[in-house]
């Protein structure tokens, strides 16, 4: 529930994260409205949460949020109405513990201050504590050295008044084996299965049957209202490809780069030929050479060792001048992609597809020549569009987000100016996104196609970034309102459907008449499957009702009986034929002690549970939950 009062490494964990990562706002305080921002939105005896409070705490749930998931992050995960209850449920019981703690007279000490402190290797030089890092650390986030420590003092003190509770749960011996023993359990079974298709033949319906249900449910049978949008997409590549660039200044370019590579591709031969002379003055310091002058990042601290390879593994030219060697031997320079290899054979051996040799070999890096001028002259183009592109696309971004706001009744003014393509969709629904295209992918966009003013008033979107470097605008062109499919079209689909659940509920009855006449001991004739072995974690092809109605099912006489209708509408029956009560299976099994620390956890959070509904009660609990549910800006 809080990572800063679970233990001392998730302190230094976030105290981390506290000086490496920057608070960023994501206008979360749109989720309060009109009133002060210091109004009151819950408080605990006394001690009142703002709205201000609570707006900090979602903006610090957003970062850690938005660091642990990247680009995945989604604002709108935290805009829920059950995210924002757990936000302040976090908040009101935090108050709690830290109210009760200091009516109680808790309080951690300094020397506890002190050791955490002390212990956080970002703010340690040589292994021991500098104040220096430590000082420079708190300028970095704008905190005083006073405040940074009453804050991890307070934490202190609530990791240990939880500890306290949830920690000291006290589960008994005979109790966590029986755990062990209910949890460990297997049971062997057969199925057999009732199918509803067995029953399918035998339903009759009549022409009313169908026209009643497609009367008494029509709104099953509607196609929901529909838009089709357009939008304009400004991406760093769109700026690019507008931008002009002289052909003298390309070419310029280019034949700087040419030079440039070439240079370095002298400078890494010439160095080549050096090692490879000296090689040849001493051929068992290969190895040394390797450690001393490849630049190869993966084989250079081997002695340029890369281990057996087959053909096809490496480079053309790097596997030619392999296959050619002969064990023991060592290449002239050998030219790559990569620059100048010399090699030495150092293994052969037969493979699995073939032979396989083992080579080592010193790597001087260089960048490869140009095979193509009007390829690398149109990379250096681009290249130079791109930079070009750069420098400009902030502005860019800045004008085209006010463009389609200040416009609004249209996305062609933005589009003209940058040289863009309004772009189309298909119709699509909230429900069914596929025809909306790049649209679907951003929750923020998809919404506000769907918002009053882009229905009814047909205003541009807000510019929404979708992706770095690139803002998408749209707005709703057509809408198609809901319509009733006609009754002849959906006639099939409604027959379907009734014979389907009625031959369900003919399975069902048939399914649980043989069940009861087996669990009575009379012989029913079944195809049952061959035996498995069922066990209480989750298995594949068995689903969790059914694993649930196995285990519920009482095993003092056997063959026992479980059964149950199935998704699909099937009555499965399962047979079970010989149980195992759970025991671990040698003294290397840990599933035991795994099982039994799970209980100590769910023991020790029920205590604590149960003790903060005995705080609420104490020191009373106020919350605003109208302001909270409508999300109200401080």
């Amino acid at each position: 529930m809080f990572d800063a009062v679970r233990n001392n490494k998730r302190i230094v964990q976030g105290f981390l994260v506290l000086i490496t990562l920057p608070f960023a706002l994501w206008g979360v305080e749109s989720y309060f409205g009109s009133g002060g921002a210091t109004g009151e939105l819950a408080s605990v005896g006394g001690s009142k949460i703002t709205r201000q409070e609570f707006a900090q705490a979602l903006r610090d749930q957003q970062e850690r949020l938005r660091g642990q998931l990247g680009r995945e992050f989604n604002p709108a995960m935290l805009e829920t109405p059950e995210a924002r209850q757990a936000m302040l449920d976090s908040l009101l019981t935090q108050r709690l513990l830290l109210l009760h703690a200091t009516k109680a007279g808790l309080m951690a000490s300094d020397a506890q201050l002190v050791e955490v402190i002390g212990s956080i290797p970002a703010l340690q030089e040589n292994g021991q504590f500098s104040r220096q890092r430590y000082e420079q650390a708190l300028r970095t986030q704008g905190l005083t050295q006073a405040g940074f420590e009453a804050k991890l003092r307070q934490d202190l003190t609530l990791q240990q008044l939880v500890q306290a509770v949830s920690d000291t749960a006290v589960v008994s011996g005979a109790a966590a084996e029986r755990v062990v023993a209910i949890q460990l359990e297997e049971r062997q079974v057969s199925e057999a299965a009732i199918r509803p298709d067995q029953f399918a033949g035998q339903v009759k319906l009549s022409a009313e049957s169908l026209k009643d249900f497609y009367e008494k449910n029509r709104k099953q049978f509607e196609i929901p209202q529909q838009i089709r949008a357009e939008y304009a997409v400004l991406s760093l590549d769109a700026i690019a490809n507008a931008q002009a660039v002289k052909a003298e200044d390309v070419d310029k370019r280019y034949e700087e780069e040419v030079a440039g590579k070439a240079r370095q591709r002298n400078e890494a031969r010439a160095k080549a030929e050096q090692v490879l002379a000296q090689l040849k003055a001493a051929p068992d310091k290969f190895a040394e050479l390797a450690r001393q002058h490849s630049q190869d990042p993966g084989s250079a601290a081997r002695g340029g060792d890369l281990d057996y390879f087959g053909r096809g593994a490496m480079v053309k030219p790097f596997e030619e001048a392999v296959f050619k060697l002969k064990e023991g031997q060592t290449s002239g320079i050998v030219e790559s992609e990569f620059g100048y290899h010399i090699i030495r054979l150092t293994g052969i051996r037969k493979g699995d597809v073939g032979e396989e040799r083992r080579a080592s070999h010193i790597l001087l890096t260089a960048p490869p020549a140009p095979k193509n001028a009007t390829a690398s002259r149109q990379d250096v183009e681009r290249e130079m569009k791109r930079q070009a592109a750069a420098k400009l696309f902030a502005d860019a971004a800045e004008t085209f987000s006010n463009m389609v706001y200040e416009q609004a009744d249209s996305l062609a003014p933005a589009a003209e100016k940058y040289r863009l393509t309004v772009q189309k969709t298909d119709f699509f629904d909230q429900a069914n996104r596929a025809a909306a295209g790049p649209l679907a992918g951003n929750e923020k966009l998809f919404a506000a196609l769907f918002s009053d003013d882009a229905m009814k008033n047909r205003r541009n979107t807000d510019a929404v970034e979708v992706a770095p470097n690139t803002l998408v605008a749209a707005r709703v062109a057509e809408v198609r309102p809901a319509q009733l499919r006609p009754f002849e079209a959906v006639k099939g689909e409604i027959e379907k459907q009734l014979v389907a659940e009625e031959a369900s509920r003919r399975a069902l009855k048939e399914g649980e008449a043989m069940l009861s006449r087996l669990r009575q001991g009379e012989s029913v004739a079944l195809s049952w499957s061959p035996q498995q072995t069922v066990v209480r974690q989750p298995m594949r092809g068995l689903p969790t009702e059914a694993q649930r109605a196995i285990f519920k099912a009482a095993a003092d006489k056997l063959p026992a009986y479980a059964g149950l209708q199935l998704p699909n509408g099937s009555f499965a029956i399962y047979r079970i034929t010989a149980v195992r009560s759970g025991t671990a299976k040698g003294e290397d099994d840990p599933r035991p002690q795994v099982l039994r620390a799970q209980l100590a956890q769910l023991t020790g959070a029920e205590d604590f549970n149960g003790y903060l509904a005995t705080l609420r009660q104490r020191y009373g609990v106020k919350v605003d939950k109208a302001a909270l549910a409508k999300g109200e800006n401080p």
